[in-house]
């Protein structure tokens, strides 16, 4: 019994899920979520019939179809039954299969592109014989020829016509239409027709016509398939990047093998020079790390003793030890897998618009075609004329163009921002951020990034203290005093009590004492008050992020206007906006002003693009029109973002204003070639102008040439930037 099979079996009513299923359930706050494979999934009516059947089920579980992948994500709560909702896809035709089937080869690229394989060489075949009857053979020759043509043509559409006949069928066993059914019903009738026609001994054959309509059609699906094929291989790479095991470095030097799942925050991993670093962890030394796949970052990466090092990295150096501060599906691979996933199923309001559309586009279908036939006879033709007429209406008006014009866009929007850097959480971002019409940018951990100033000598053992508060802390200038902490080596020493204070700083117990790192009392940089009472100040210095002047300068040439909102100081700020060529800067700005700024400039009619990383930016960031953050942005932030920035170039941003703008053009094109194409194909189809076989050439070239536009979003090579020093000024958290 296959694997469907018996996953079919045990979600039978009343039973809870196979214990299989059950350990592919992820588990939130919010919830639990599972995700299945549904091959059945042909077209892009079948989203929204999924969809809403399940939510119209009664079962308290959303479910979201990701049409790429071709999977169904449930979500419920504790109370939710999610196979309840498994067994109303079920009822509909669709039979979902545990994720990991659908993982270990692409069976139906395979099957596509051997029925390709197939069909073309029978229509090459075939339509030669075609060309001896158009160019005059008759009687017993033309005879010979249309009987030498059924037997290369019949063999070979009912082995490559199977993919769109067996997703009609399933349909049609539900009660449902998809795109298939008009297609399948156009090659059946096409073969009858032209079988009659060969043993009646008279009239015109089409088994060109079928034939070659199943070759231009797989060679779409083909295409369509490679283009999201791509894309699925964005979400492989990065699972290629974890190891299977790790290695918990023993006491005794040596090293135990443990499973990725079973890594705990806390233990000491062991990563040998050129093994992936499985989770996300800090240094005991410093080490070199490829992070290309990750980042985008083509050159190594050095990091030092007590820095962080993701998930994914790989190791140029080595031996080197870790201590794991994240388990493995907390992980930032795991975070840029859920984007990237996140990103193909969610849908923006031209993907909307197309999906209903679709959904209504095969009942109009099969009705023109019936209507054709029937006026055609009522006009005097014979039967078989008009079922020829009606066989070309039905070939011509296959909705395949609409279905693809703005999926195909998507997914390679999507895949062309990953390959930047570019992590998209909500398709609808990709449609907001086209609009934006201003610009706001948080400073510190933006549009800088601080650093302890090494000139000026700190004492080790405050240094040290210092840290270890830091290291709980997420604003950027805690980080810089982590980093210089590590690298030093300094061990930090335990403290425990520590509470973060947004926009004043970091506190806990050392000892048994108070100690307290953060802003200074007059606002004149960052202090360290140690449990003997002392403060020490730590001089900060800060260095533009890479890529930021360019993207200033970008956007200010394109009329955005810039605001820079800082919770820094005026003379901090002041500097860095001088050397951005920013004039709109605020200084001492604080979570709730800089949200009531975006929210005035919103009722204003602006559409803001915010750039921020701290805590007090993800008001800001969530009321935005679109929000960008860096990876080393806090949690809050990255969740309030939409787009999620995995390397260091601020310019990457302009990418995405850029893809949005170009993959909005791309939907408007291809909607445009689907409603021309329509316009001018469905009236000469049924007034008897197009004979089935320029049917097939045309709405197949309609659906090859709205895939081949989106492919114009094929990445560019990557744009490389220095940093950019600014003058060294004291700042505070």
């Amino acid at each position: 019994m296959s694997c469907c099979a018996d996953f079919r079996a045990q979600v039978s009513p009343g039973r809870t899920l196979p214990p299989d299923v059950e350990a592919s359930v992820r588990h939130h706050n919010g919830g639990d979520s599972l995700t299945l494979h549904v091959p059945d999934i042909t077209c892009a009516a079948c989203i929204g019939r999924i969809e809403d059947a399940i939510a119209a089920s009664g079962a308290n579980v959303r479910a979201r179809v990701n049409f790429t992948r071709k999977t169904v994500t449930l979500h419920w709560n504790t109370q939710a039954d999610p196979s309840h909702a498994i067994r109303v896809m079920r009822d509909l035709g669709y039979a979902p299969q545990p994720l990991a089937i659908s993982q270990e080869k692409d069976e139906a690229g395979r099957e596509l592109v051997r029925c390709l394989a197939v069909a073309g060489f029978a229509a090459m075949n075939v339509m030669l014989l075609s060309v001896a009857v158009w160019a005059g053979a008759d009687g017993v020759t033309a005879e010979f020829l249309n009987w030498f043509a059924a037997l290369i043509a019949l063999p070979a559409l009912a082995y490559a016509a199977r993919p769109f006949i067996r997703s009609a069928l399933g349909a049609l066993r539900h009660g449902r239409l998809n795109m298939d059914v008009p297609i399948s019903l156009a090659i059946v009738l096409a073969a009858a027709l032209s079988i009659a026609r060969v043993f009646g001994g008279e009239g015109e054959t089409y088994f060109d016509a079928a034939i070659t309509l199943t070759f231009f059609l797989l060679g779409g699906r083909v295409l369509d398939h490679m283009t999201r094929e791509r894309a699925r291989a964005s979400v492989r790479q990065l699972a290629t990047m974890a190891p299977a095991t790790a290695h918990v470095a023993a006491p005794d030097g040596g090293t135990t093998p443990i499973a990725l799942s079973a890594i705990q925050p806390g233990m000491v991993l062991e990563v040998a020079a050129g093994e992936r670093v499985p989770v996300d962890g800090t240094l005991t030394k410093p080490a070199s790390f490829d992070l290309s796949l990750a980042t985008g970052e083509s050159r190594p990466v050095h990091i030092g003793a007590g820095e962080e090092v993701l998930a994914g990295a790989l190791a140029l150096s080595g031996p080197l030890r870790m201590t794991a501060t994240r388990c493995a599906g907390d992980s930032f691979l795991a975070t840029l897998a859920d984007l990237q996933r996140a990103a193909e199923e969610a849908r923006s309001r031209p993907a909307r618009i197309a999906d209903k559309a679709a959904r209504v586009y095969a009942p109009v279908v099969h009705l023109l075609a019936l209507l054709t036939a029937i006026g055609w006879v009522i006009a005097g033709e014979s039967v078989g004329e008009a079922v020829a007429i009606a066989i070309a209406v039905l070939i011509i008006t296959c909705p395949c163009a609409l279905g693809l014009a703005v999926p195909a866009v998507q997914v390679a929007a999507s895949d062309r921002l990953f390959r930047r850097g570019l992590m998209l959480k909500d398709g609808g971002a990709l449609e907001r951020i086209k609009d934006v019409d201003e610009a706001v940018f948080d400073k510190t951990g933006t549009l800088t990034i601080p650093a302890l100033d090494p000139s000026v000598p700190i004492d080790p053992r405050t240094l040290a203290a210092a840290a270890a508060l830091a290291r709980h802390a997420s604003h950027p200038v805690a980080k810089a005093v982590v980093h210089a902490a590590a690298a030093q080596s300094l061990p930090l020493p335990r403290v425990s009590d520590v509470v973060e204070e947004r926009g004043r700083g970091v506190h806990g117990q050392l000892d048994g004492q108070a100690i307290f790192l953060g802003a200074a009392v007059d606002g004149e940089g960052l202090v360290f008050q140690g449990a003997d009472g002392s403060s020490t100040a730590l001089p900060v210095t800060e260095t533009v992020r890479k890529g930021a002047p360019e993207l200033i300068a970008a956007l200010k040439a394109r009329g955005l206007p810039i605001t820079i909102l800082s919770g820094d100081r005026a003379e901090a700020v002041r500097t860095v906006a001088a050397r951005l060529g920013v004039d709109d800067w605020r200084a001492s700005v604080s979570a709730g002003q800089k949200l009531s700024h975006l929210e005035a400039r919103r009722a204003a009619g602006a559409k803001v693009l915010m750039v921020g990383d701290g805590l007090n930016d993800g008001p800001a960031l969530a009321a935005a029109h679109a929000s960008i953050a860096p990876a080393d942005a806090s949690d809050l932030s990255r969740t309030a973002a939409d787009i999620v920035m995995t390397g260091e170039s601020l310019l990457e941003a302009l990418e995405a204003i850029d893809t949005g703008r170009k993959a909005h053009r791309l939907i408007l094109q291809n909607f445009a070639v689907a409603a021309g194409y329509n316009a001018v194909a469905i009236p000469l189809s049924m007034a008897g102008y197009a004979t089935p076989l320029l049917a097939s050439l045309a709405m197949s070239t309609s659906s090859i040439v709205v895939t081949v536009n989106a492919l114009r979003l094929t990445p560019r090579p990557r744009r490389e930037q220095a940093a950019a020093p600014i003058t060294a000024k004291p700042v505070h958290p």
